[in-house]
């Protein structure tokens, strides 16, 4: 027998059985806020191609199969599934029914962890609900979470396997021909020294306007004003692959899938990276299906990355007009707690306190669809060392300064590629080095989960403020000759309307509707003052009045006469606000 392997054999069997007792859940206390033992367990502090994504979503439909229905809602440029996870008590009604959030990530590849975010609200909600808390249970009963983590998988993947600075691999992954010279995508990046991420490139030149940070010899610093500089930097890491003088000028793809949604969309000469025509990328065009076949989504959200920021529309200075002081005031309310659970966060307007965008993903949700959608634009350099974007002296270049030493001391290196030789074809003696892919606009791992959950929070406070409709009332008074007037009043217990401003006015989604039955309807009307009586009568069908909106945090009363039994059922139907049944 060989007795090292016999010892080894041993020791593994002692320490897995060591570990499998270590996770019985008399021997845990759970941390305030967590699953002590969830059914799914997932590391938040790594990232995770394809392949595992899909593992995982597997896991959680099987683990929570009244919970979790995983299905694809189309393919990719190269064929890719779009995985959606549908989450909501199964057995608490109807989902399609109830009053629903969207939540996506990834369109923009190389912003990585915004996939991982999404799929961190679908876990939390399911491992919570799992673990009888009681706001969860009441959570999913009453609402629905449609989930797609990755919208943009092709250059998921791409980012993750390939060479890639920290920016690319945010377009798609459809062929294009960036540099008008006909051929697709035969100038990319080039991983020189193989280490599998595009770094920079300098050379010593007396050209050159930097010097290595005496305080720093990975960094290149502006020289002093009268002193001669050292170096020069020559880009990321590339060839001329196509003879035409220039590296790296036709890369893979080169539009921007979040300029291709079909509201206020322009062409690429008025907005770069727009494509051929609205919903011209299938992805993009698989999800606005999925959306359109589901009136009752309320709320929407798209994780991006980079900056700490809450975005609302509109994007472009033009589209002012669709957002209507009453939606607005929805807005604010979301974004101002929002600044609460994440702190350092901004809620913004994105064409005023950011950049214009034209045909972007929210402004379609918002403008095309009556959905109240907001993008949370993740991490930021402040987050290095916990400052405040307020304080002074946080300046670009002070946070670039942070990030090396942020790196030295809390990364311990791992975020650096030490400056190494290479002789190059086109630039003789150069060398390479810099920042990985994986460090800058990605979270570093020990920061993920907190940013994760905190953003977590509001998405979730978003999703429980769609409507909540509850029939507070139904009075009925006797007048006589066998009728009665039955009067019902509808609250909405939440922040979101059943309609927006913008909804009501361009008549996106039908009305909500207010029904009786038990009597025969002789009349019905919306009581506008119950005080002093006043009414507008609804002519055509009586028994089912139809009512604009249900505001938020607000109520409508309607009213009926009846000749009848007496014994009557008011029920509301409302596409984004659910159903509600009362009886006399």
């Amino acid at each position: 027998m060989n007795i090292k392997k016999y010892t080894l054999t041993l020791t593994l069997a002692a320490a897995f059985a060591f570990q499998a007792s270590a996770q019985k859940p008399e021997n845990i206390l759970a941390a305030a806020g967590s699953p002590a033992n969830p059914k799914v367990s997932i590391s938040w502090n790594r990232y995770h191609d394809n392949t595992a994504l899909l593992d995982i979503y597997r896991k959680m439909a099987s683990a929570h199969p009244d919970l979790v229905q995983l299905e694809s809602i189309g393919k990719s440029v190269e064929g890719r599934d779009l995985w959606l996870l549908t989450i909501s008590d199964k057995k608490k009604g109807d989902t399609k029914t109830k009053p629903a959030a969207y939540i996506d990530g990834g369109i923009h590849a190389n912003e990585v962890q915004t996939v991982e975010f999404a799929l961190y609200i679908a876990w939390y909600v399911t491992e919570m609900h799992a673990a009888d808390n009681p706001f969860f249970q009441q959570l999913l009963a009453d609402k629905a979470f449609y989930i797609v983590p990755s919208i943009n998988p092709d250059s998921r993947d791409a980012f993750i396997h390939g060479p890639n600075t920290q920016h690319s691999s945010r377009t798609g992954r459809k062929p294009l021909d960036n540099d008008r010279d006909g051929l697709v995508d035969e100038d990319d990046f080039d991983d020189l020294n193989g280490d599998g991420h595009i770094t920079q490139m300098r050379r010593k030149s007396e050209q050159g306007r930097f010097i290595i940070d005496p305080a720093d010899p990975r960094r290149l610093i502006p020289a002093p004003e009268g002193q001669p500089g050292e170096y020069e930097l020559l880009g990321y890491e590339g060839l001329d692959n196509d003879g035409d003088g220039l590296v790296n000028e036709d890369g893979v793809g080169g539009y921007d899938p979040n300029r291709d949604w079909g509201w206020n969309w322009q062409p690429n000469y008025v907005q770069s990276g727009a494509y051929k025509y609205p919903f011209s990328l299938p992805e993009n065009r698989a999800v606005a299906d999925f959306i359109m076949a589901h009136p009752n989504i309320a709320a929407g959200q798209s994780f991006h990355n980079y900056g700490g920021m809450i975005l609302r529309g509109p994007g472009a200075q033009d589209d002012e007009a669709n957002f209507r002081p009453a939606d607005i005031s929805v807005y604010d309310a979301l974004g101002k707690k929002a600044e609460l659970l994440i702190p350092g966060y901004r809620y913004i307007v994105t064409y005023k306190d950011l950049y214009s965008v034209y045909g972007g993903e929210f402004d379609w949700m918002h403008s095309a669809r009556g959905i109240f959608a907001m993008s949370n634009e993740l991490w930021m350099a402040n987050y290095y060392f916990q400052k405040s974007g307020q304080e002074p002296g946080n300046s670009y270049a002070n946070a670039q300064n942070e990030q090396y030493i942020f790196d030295q001391f809390l990364l311990f290196g791992d975020g650096f590629l030490e400056w190494t030789p290479y002789e190059h074809p086109q630039y003789g003696a150069i060398e390479i080095g810099g920042f990985k892919k994986n460090y800058g606009r990605l979270h570093p791992g020990f920061l993920m989960e907190s940013d994760a959950h905190r953003n977590a929070s509001f998405v979730i406070y978003h999703a429980y403020h769609t409507p909540k409709l509850n029939i507070s009332e139904v009075a009925v008074k006797d007048l006589g000759s066998g009728l009665s007037e039955v009067t019902a009043v509808v609250r909405n217990e939440r922040i979101i309307p059943t309609h927006s401003s913008l909804d009501i006015a361009n008549k996106i989604e039908v009305p909500d509707v207010i029904s009786i039955s038990g009597g025969n309807v002789i009349a019905g009307m919306i009581v506008e003052n119950r005080d002093f009586g006043v009414t507008t009568e609804q002519k055509r069908d009586a028994a089912n009045i139809k009512v604009s909106n249900i505001p938020g945090n607000g109520y409508v009363t309607v009213r009926w006469i009846v000749k009848g039994n007496g014994k009557y059922t008011v029920t509301v139907n409302s596409k984004k606000g659910g159903t509600a049944v009362k009886s006399t």
